[in-house]
């Protein structure tokens, strides 16, 4: 089938030419405008000497140009790659050699990091940068040049075998790129994208577009905003979806996460979903949004009637408090780089919440360490897997590979490493990622739990619970806090909290920090926390 994202997205332009497909501050680009300028950067790859399965690698933050890049590449039968914007020079090679690329679109802001890099990067032919004030480099093609030089690309037959990569730092080892058939990802995220605007799953790509006019000429005014970043899962795929019914996509124009900019750019545009990360997200959101009250200039939500989160965990009370000030639903997806769909969780005001418990997918399951499914209510403890549309594995890692992408009763599963417990009613209770799992005196503790307690003291902004080496237990548990502007709390105080957690379960050890560090994404950075809690206990 050609189910290439092109394919679709081209589906969508020529049912909606004049919508206004893309939105950052005051720049503005239709379907047709869009279309054309990728089909211009992807006549420009070309001659540069890319095309089929060539890779792209996208160094950029968020923005109008990181979207043309990923439709450039798809047009040219590409694949692109994701770039950590934070990546320093040894990262930044380690990863273009890895995943092969042979172009790179780069922010010139970041551009001494490129020059840096460039003589390391031998197989990459063109370097393309995005003008964002910062100094240009003169090895580089302008973006603006690239586009302005080029006849659009013709349109081509494509395959849905063509590839998307996503790489993965995990907790563990290098960055790992998760290659994703196009025609999985649209088989893993269409269902519920068409499910949610009322419409049924179009058979073929070209019929991607009339669908998503359906829903247009219906009234739906979509307005999709991903806080999180592009170069992550929960930015990228919620954004695919939205792109599927012809919504705006509107990013923010910082670069640093600014929950005021977040708001004033929702009450602007109109947004009617978001994405987010959790907790790393949601919390400074509220923050933001009481601060607004407290002024007597409360921000219009009027029209926001989606927050979905996926990666970290996203507590019930902080959800309460947002849904507390508009009529929108909060809808925690439990997925990963290698797999969608394993489990969500729905909340719509006032609605009682469970943090941490999810509805399973209907492809998912979870396995005990022999093969077999984890029985529900019987306190047994397995690892969450889905099955379905899921990546062929990772780039040029078999090893890796056959680790995480099983095959258990003849069916093939992505199983990352997400613990779980099923409950009696069927839903799952997730404990958390086993490459962090803590063992302390011969039990198994689960960072992600901890947290979710120590995060419950009013005084504590937010929290990473890790084990240090301890000669007696092998591990103690150790809690990396940050506590709120102006709050106090001492670890006998927090401590004090935690009667709903088990003792055993409890931080022997408190480290304070001024910032938790976290990935661009929201993500733990478990090897800080390691860091900073064994510095400071030993």
């Amino acid at each position: 089938m050609d189910w290439n994202l092109a394919t679709i997205w081209e589906s969508v332009c020529d049912s909606l030419p004049e919508r206004v497909a893309l939105v950052q501050g005051d720049r503005r680009r239709t379907w047709c405008e869009f279309d054309d300028r990728a089909a211009r950067l992807a006549q420009a790859l070309a001659d540069a000497g890319l095309g089929h399965d060539s890779k792209v690698a996208s160094y950029l933050y968020n923005g109008n140009e990181y979207l043309e890049g990923l439709y450039a590449t798809f047009k040219l039968r590409g694949v692109p790659v994701n770039v950590n914007y934070r990546y320093l020079e040894d990262e930044l090679v380690y990863l273009l050699d890895n995943s092969d690329a042979e172009a790179v679109l780069f922010h010139a802001s970041l551009g001494e990091r490129v020059a840096n890099v460039r003589g390391r990067a031998p197989k990459v032919k063109v370097w393309i940068e995005v003008d964002d004030g910062g100094p240009h480099q003169d090895f580089a093609l302008r973006f603006e040049d690239a586009i302005a030089a080029s006849d659009p690309m013709p349109r081509q037959e494509r395959s849905g075998d063509d590839l998307y990569f996503l790489y993965t730092g995990g907790t563990t080892g290098m960055p790992k790129g998760v290659m994703w058939r196009c025609e999985d990802l649209w088989g893993s995220l269409a269902e519920a994208t068409f499910a949610l605007a009322g419409q049924p799953v179009p058979t073929t790509a070209g019929a991607v577009g009339p669908a998503a006019k359906a829903i247009v000429d219906g009234g739906r005014d979509g307005a999709h905003l991903p806080a999180s970043p592009l170069m992550h899962g929960t930015g990228a795929f919620t954004t695919f979806q939205s792109l599927f019914t012809g919504a705006r996509i509107v990013t923010l124009v910082g670069r640093h996460f600014d929950p005021h900019e977040l708001w004033q750019t929702v009450q602007r545009e109109r947004v009617t979903q978001m994405a987010i990360v959790g907790d790393a997200f949601a919390k400074p959101m509220l923050q933001a949004l009481e601060e607004a009250e407290a002024r007597g200039e409360p921000y219009d939500l009027s029209s926001l009637q989606l927050v979905i989160s996926s990666g970290v965990m996203w507590s019930a009370e902080v959800k309460q408090g947002l849904m507390a000030r508009g009529s929108f639903l909060c809808y925690d997806s439990l997925g990963s780089s290698e797999g969608v769909g394993f489990a969500n969780s729905i909340s719509a005001p006032g609605m009682e919440q469970a943090t941490a418990r999810f509805t399973i997918g209907p492809a998912a399951r979870v396995f005990k360490d022999d093969g077999t499914e984890v029985v529900p209510g019987s306190g047994e403890v397995g690892l969450l897997a889905v099955g379905g549309h899921i990546p062929l594995g990772y780039y040029k890692d078999e090893t890796k590979s056959a680790a995480t992408f099983r095959v258990i009763g003849g069916r093939r599963w992505s199983i990352p490493g997400d613990f779980a417990r099923v409950e009696a009613d069927g839903t799952i209770t997730l404990l958390g990622r086993g490459s962090v799992v803590i063992n302390s005196g011969g039990e198994k503790i689960y960072p992600e739990e901890v947290e979710e307690a120590v995060k419950r003291h009013p005084a504590v902004a937010d929290c990473l619970v890790v084990g240090v080496p301890d000669d007696r237990f092998g591990e103690a548990v150790t809690a990396v806090v940050a506590l709120e502007p102006g709050a106090g709390a001492t670890a006998e105080e927090i401590g004090a909290s935690l009667d709903g957690l088990s003792r055993y379960k409890h931080p022997r050890h408190y480290v304070f920090v001024p910032v938790v560090q976290r990935a661009p994404n929201g993500k733990a950075d478990y090897r800080w926390a390691r860091q900073a809690a064994t510095a400071a206990v030993s």
